[in-house]
């Protein structure tokens, strides 16, 4: 078994685990205080030994085993409102809110997701798979449940990183001026906000908290109301008294009634400090401090590689690794990233809270001074990179494709009104497997195709993804190239800065009466379906510009065009192809395959792109459905005639 910091206890009279007669909240909130430093130990035991078979996050669940157990023991949920952000850290609420059997299945096809979502439990009261969107959803709640003249209580649980972001502080601004009742626990695991906390601190916020208190601040308010001059002493010295000994004074300032920082894992404090601000009224911030990977000694060693994790060996906790084909698009676009720094001194890199993710590993640490980190806030990111281009600096933006989402406006106004030299490095463009579809980068090519000045790349292989980001740098405005989540067909690629004729594509291969326009990542399904097809292939490269010239080239020289995409239909590249062709009048038929109408959830990628019918056997069933469906409509028409 793993190394655990707890003793497991070993509950009397039966021989099922304290876990195991937990099957809901209700069920924990018959238990006696004393047995829940048992019971949590017994939660994080189960914890780390499902993930290590069905991977997934890790550490930060760890983290919160003991502030998820206080929760749902003194909260009335799921009538009263808990709100997790980002969800990373909501598999001990999951397990503890009647899914523990399930989690054998956990971000698999068919299985729960890994993510708190609304269709999935009533104890999922918000869906959040992107970050800094719990204050704001949970003060909602509470305006809605003032407006039905409910009392409930509305709990939001966000990180110390995820409270960095514009929205949450939006929210915040907000909260202050409403006369609702909403409590946001902070929870620090980086100790990135506070100093280290102990006995002192942990006492302090059981007083501050405590009715007595509470009374005694309120009551000395009003009392003191009619006397201004003592009123506004009085005020000062509790702000100055408190700034001495707590890291509160912001949130006090935005209309917060501060307490902490707590020692996230004293179930005691925990438990005593809830109680007393449950009784409190107004915007409330409960701050507590957790270690990240708690009770897991790998994890607790390195917790940001055990964020997320693939199966790893329970002892060791050496993760199953798939043998590597070569390499990955993010480690492509890394190399590319430190090459091209040696070459231009102009060029600097910005990214929002996604390092390790977007492979900026080795660029940060070879040049820091030129590396910008901005945490997580994607809307920041890109007016930052805007605000460097109109001084000459060359941006490169790296961001996935569902976080580009969340800075669109700025995309618009901020770099493409203005026609400014940004380049965007959009990772985990289509499917990402088993984050599902809150992380998919399903929409970019249809959001951004739509805006003026810039220019939208899809690299085919790896060697064509370096050429791309080359070529996108060079331009002299806003460039985007999109590549997907992990390892492309395995082509070799050469270390050189060079760059492709912009708006230009290749034709791949020569057939018959059809054509496979391919953008990125479906040329290789398109290949092999034009092997069974005899059919010619393009690989086109760019989305905008369109290469116009060699589209009415295939255009007049076949029968059928097959436009292949992984990004959803409406709005994407077949419908650049059919605007185009629509705009010279052409008459030939065009069938656009990409993703549905609809959000596919977590499953393998292989799995997604099947359910999408974008692999090899669901291309073949469409492309040689609709040429019967034609063959049927020009049989039918020459009977007429």
């Amino acid at each position: 078994m793993p190394h655990h910091q707890e003793k497991t206890g070993n509950p009397a009279a039966s021989n099922r685990s304290l876990l195991e007669t937990v099957d809901f909240p209700q069920d924990l909130r018959q238990l006696p205080e004393s047995q829940l430093p048992v019971l949590s130990s017994e939660l994080r035991n189960f914890l780390i030994k499902t993930v290590s078979q069905t991977g997934g996050h890790l550490a930060a669940g760890l983290g919160v085993v003991e502030l998820t157990v206080a929760l749902h023991y003194v909260f009335n949920t799921p009538e009263d409102r808990l709100v997790w952000d980002v969800g990373h850290q909501a598999y001990p609420h999951k397990i503890l809110t009647g899914r523990r059997e399930q989690m054998a299945r956990l971000r698999q096809k068919d299985g729960i997701s890994g993510f708190p979502r609304r269709e999935e439990s009533a104890y999922d009261t918000f869906g959040t798979g992107h970050s800094s969107t719990s204050i704001g959803a949970a003060l909602g709640m509470a305006a809605a449940a003032k407006h039905n003249g409910k009392r409930k209580q509305i709990v939001a649980v966000i990180g110390d990183a995820a409270i960095g972001g514009g929205m949450a502080f939006e929210a915040m601004n907000h909260a202050g001026a409403l006369d609702l009742d909403l409590l946001v626990v902070l929870n620090d695991n980086d100790m990135s906000i506070s100093a280290p906390v102990g006995a002192v601190r942990n006492h302090l916020a059981r007083v501050l908290s405590s009715k007595f208190y509470t009374q005694v601040r309120e009551g000395g308010k009003s009392a003191l109301s009619k006397m201004p001059s003592i009123s506004e002493l009085v005020g000062r010295w509790e702000e100055h008294m408190k700034g001495m000994v707590m890291p509160g004074t912001m949130f006090e300032e935005l209309g917060f009634n501060y307490i902490g920082p707590i020692d996230g894992h004293d179930l005691e404090t925990l438990v005593a400090t809830m109680k007393n601000m449950k009784a409190m009224h107004g915007p409330r911030l409960l701050h507590v401090v957790t270690q990240k990977g708690r009770g897991y000694k790998p994890a607790e060693g390195d917790p940001c590689v055990y964020h997320g994790v693939t199966p790893f060996n329970l002892e060791t906790g050496k993760m199953d690794k798939p043998a590597a084909s070569g390499p990955t698009y993010t480690q492509v676009f890394g190399e590319w990233l430190v090459d091209l720094a040696d070459e231009d001194e102009r060029m600097a890199a910005v990214t929002p809270a996604m390092c390790e993710g977007s492979g900026m590993v080795r660029f940060a640490k070879a040049f820091p001074e030129r590396y910008f980190d901005v945490g997580i806030a994607e809307q920041h990111a890109l007016t930052f990179a805007a605000g460097m281009a109109c001084e000459g600096i060359k941006p490169v933006v790296a961001i996935y494709s569902t976080f580009l989402q969340r800075g669109y406006d700025q995309l618009v106004h901020d770099i493409a009104l203005q026609n400014l030299d940004v380049t965007f490095a959009v990772d985990r463009a289509g499917q990402v497997g088993a984050d599902g579809a809150t992380h998919a980068g399903s929409f970019d090519i249809s959001y951004a195709r739509a805006i003026p000045n810039l220019v939208l790349m899809a690299p085919a292989d790896e060697n064509e993804c370096r050429k791309l980001l080359q070529t996108a740098y060079e331009y002299e405005g806003p460039a985007l190239v999109r590549y997907p989540r992990g390892t492309g067909p395995g082509v070799a690629v050469e270390k050189v800065l060079e760059t492709l004729p912009l708006g230009k594509g290749e034709v791949r291969r020569r057939g018959g009466k059809v054509c496979l326009l391919a953008f990125g990542s479906m040329l290789h399904t398109a290949l092999q379906v034009a092997e069974q097809l005899d059919a010619s292939v393009v690989n086109m490269r760019f989305i905008k510009p369109l290469d116009e010239a060699l589209v009415l080239q295939m255009a007049e020289s076949h029968d059928l065009l097959v436009t292949l995409e992984e990004n959803v239909v409406m709005g994407g590249a077949g419908s650049a192809v059919n605007e185009f062709l629509a705009r010279n009048q052409h008459s030939i038929r065009v069938c656009n395959l990409g993703l549905p109408d609809h959000f596919i959830e977590q499953a393998t990628p292989a799995e997604q792109l099947a359910d999408a019918g974008l692999d090899l056997a669901g291309v073949l069933r469409s492309v040689t459905g609709f040429m019967e469906d034609q063959q049927e409509s020009r049989l039918h028409t020459s009977s007429l005639s």
